[in-house]
């Protein structure tokens, strides 16, 4: 369409557009509508009902004053008529009949009436009358019925229905025939013809008040609907901003609640039901408080008696050739047990800084190439020794973004060692990408792969996917669920791909500037969708997205657990906070690598109080993924703690 028509379908649609949407958006809209609609139909039904029960009533009452005043008249005529002794010759007949005929006209007033008389159709006298008419209304008007049945049944009145021309119009009118016997001309027809054009002025009169007093009381209706509408629904939007404002983070939001009525009742369960949750909250808060306070607390205080340790295991280890085999073994073991935990502490104290929202973030424009190139460098004796080549991807463009390199390393570090460990000494394919809002880097193994649903599982904490197997090669298993929080903390996304006998694959995909918003990321994530294809998550792919934002504070996930069927939504800009400088009890950097600060908390002293429970460390054994090691009770994952002690023990003893 072209044109006029082309601007009347655009305004129209633009119309209908608007009232769907206030259909949607409005629940007062849909109630008078509603009900005014619901009153149409009701109005219409009854007032039809109504207009043609009182037309009916009006003709009913038409035709019977019409059959009892013709009966009359007839009557009276007929006995005229053998009374009349003027029919000598025709035209005193016909003057006699004419005479006796007008006495019956009504042309005048409201209540007129026409009479006809003509001769019968079986009529064979020999003098015949001619047709006597009152003015237009003739001959013609009869009804051919009426005058057949006039004829055949001489001994009846009969009455019919019709219309006739009236001052140019048409109007219905009933028509009432009887015969009359002339003594020298034989049956006659006596017709009277009763215009009804009082009555169609009452139903005229009537369809009119019906139509404004329904209008009237349509808008009465929809007047009456939007008041009470107004009074239910006032309240529920009422409530639904204090609900909004109440998810917002502002638990001291309640609802008014006056009066004993069901939205009286409403306000006062949502505020006791308010109540209860900010209570809970609080105690959740504290719980979480202490936890974080405890995690940190444990992981600095175990490293005095860890640094003992690694004192006596240190000295032990070189004195390893003159102990027996069995015995040096137990110090090899000591010592890598001992690296172990030391980088499980500082993986606790990373983690304790993510869940207090303390991590901040050191941005500069940085190709993500020379990371890359780090990292594989650092890894490539453990990969040798696993018999793992790396092949490196689209790295002949530069990939500029603003991120922190620290953490981006430390994020591919633990994604390429995951591979190399799982990798069961296949090839490891590192791929880069970018376009116009942001970078990715992908990481590939052809292992052993995931089975279906545990690609949103691998971040989680303490996670591991065959848990009979001890984790003696791999880390401490929250490398993945730091890595996932450096990528939120970046606005960022990480997220796995696997399949059984297929491998595995992970993608990072950072922001071009750190304000900017990823709108898709530049490399596909399942390896076995064409490489043409941008972006194509299929079945068993995860996507994690960054957590929000409530009241200007920046909340990191503890895990990562998104449908695998879904294909995510795209990250939203972060504001990033600087941490004005190291944390209270920074002792350093780390043996993890430069650059990496270890939160040490306060150390303890005279009245400092201890936070312990049952099993040691006193955090519940099902609380974030922790299994609880049914020969001890430390609750950390594996045996650390407790080969460690052990083999400290066996090792003082041959000393």
């Amino acid at each position: 369409m072209t044109g006029p028509a082309a601007r009347v379908w655009s305004v129209l649609r633009a119309r209908l557009g608007a009232v769907a949407h206030l259909w949607r958006s409005s629940l007062s809209f849909r109630v008078v509508a509603v009900t005014m609609l619901l009153g149409i139909l009701v109005l219409s039904a009854v007032g039809t009902y109504l207009y043609g029960s009182i037309a009916q009533g009006l003709v009913d009452g038409r035709q019977r004053i019409a059959a009892d005043d013709s009966l009359r008249d007839a009557s009276d005529a007929q006995k005229q008529f053998d009374a009349n002794d003027m029919n000598a010759t025709q035209a005193e007949l016909t003057q006699s009949a004419t005479s006796i005929v007008n006495q019956y006209r009504r042309e005048v007033g409201s209540d007129r009436r026409y009479v006809i008389f003509m001769r019968n159709d079986k009529n064979d006298w020999p003098v015949i009358i001619s047709p006597i008419e009152s003015g237009a209304i003739g001959v013609r008007f009869i009804p051919d019925e009426l005058r057949t049945a006039v004829s055949t049944e001489p001994a009846r009145q009969h009455l019919q229905i019709g219309s006739i021309q009236d001052s140019g119009e048409s109007v219905a009118a009933v028509f009432v025939g009887q015969t009359i016997s002339l003594p020298v001309a034989g049956p006659y027809g006596l017709y009277f013809v009763y215009p009804m054009q009082r009555e169609r002025e009452i139903i005229n009169l009537i369809g009119q008040t019906f139509l404004f007093g329904g209008v009237a009381l349509i808008l009465l209706l929809g007047a009456i609907a939007f008041v009470v509408t107004r009074l239910v629904a006032d309240p529920v939007r009422r409530a639904a901003l204090v609900a909004e404002r109440f998810a917002g983070g502002h638990l001291n939001e309640r609802m008014r609640a006056k009066g004993e009525d069901d939205l009286a009742r409403l306000g006062t369960s949502f505020n006791a039901m308010a109540v209860s949750i900010q209570q809970q909250i609080a105690q959740l808060e504290n719980l979480s408080r202490v936890q974080q306070r405890f995690v940190s607390d444990v992981s600095h205080e175990l490293r005095t008696p860890l640094t003992t340790i690694r004192m006596a295991g240190e000295l032990i280890h070189e004195a390893r050739s003159d102990f027996e085999p069995t015995v040096a073994r137990s110090a090899e073991l000591l010592r890598g047990e001992l690296d172990r935990f030391e980088s499980l502490l500082s993986d606790l104290l990373e983690i304790s800084r993510f869940d207090a929202g303390a991590a901040s973030l050191e941005l500069e424009a940085t190709d993500l190439r020379s990371c890359v190139e780090r990292v594989v460098g650092s890894l490539t004796p453990l990969a040798a020794s696993k018999g793992s080549q790396f092949v490196i991807l689209d790295a002949t463009e530069p990939v500029i973004a603003e991120f922190d390199s620290r953490r981006i390393e430390r994020i591919l570090r633990n994604l390429v060692s995951n591979a190399i460990e799982h990798g069961e000494g296949r090839p490891i394919e590192v791929r880069l990408g970018s376009n116009d809002s942001a970078v990715a880097v992908s990481v590939r193994d052809h292992g052993v792969g995931l089975r279906p649903g545990q690609a949103a599982l691998v971040f989680t904490r303490f996670w591991r996917a065959d848990p009979a197997r001890a984790r003696t090669t791999g880390g401490t298993g929250l490398g993945l669920a730091i890595s996932l929080e450096d990528a939120h903390l970046h606005a960022g996304r990480l997220e796995a791909w696997g399949a059984l006998g297929e491998g595995s694959c992970f993608r990072l995909t950072l922001p071009s500037q750190a304000d900017g918003t990823i709108t898709s990321s530049p490399l596909p994530l399942s390896p076995l969708v064409g490489q043409s294809v941008a972006a194509s998550d299929t079945a068993g792919a995860v996507r994690t997205r960054r957590a929000g934002s409530r009241n200007g504070r920046h909340e990191h996930p503890s895990t990562a657990r998104d449908d695998p069927g879904r294909s995510g939504g795209r990250a939203r800009p972060v504001r990033l906070r600087r941490a004005a400088g190291p944390l209270a009890g920074d002792r350093g950097p780390s043996p993890r690598g430069p650059g990496h600060r270890l939160h040490q908390g306060h150390p303890a002293g005279p009245g400092r109080r201890r936070l312990a429970g049952p099993g040691g460390l006193g955090v519940h054994p099902r609380r974030r993924g922790l299994r609880r090691d049914p020969r001890d009770g430390t609750g950390l994952p594996g045996a650390g703690l407790r080969r460690v002690v052990a083999l400290v023990g066996r090792a003082h003893h041959h000393l």
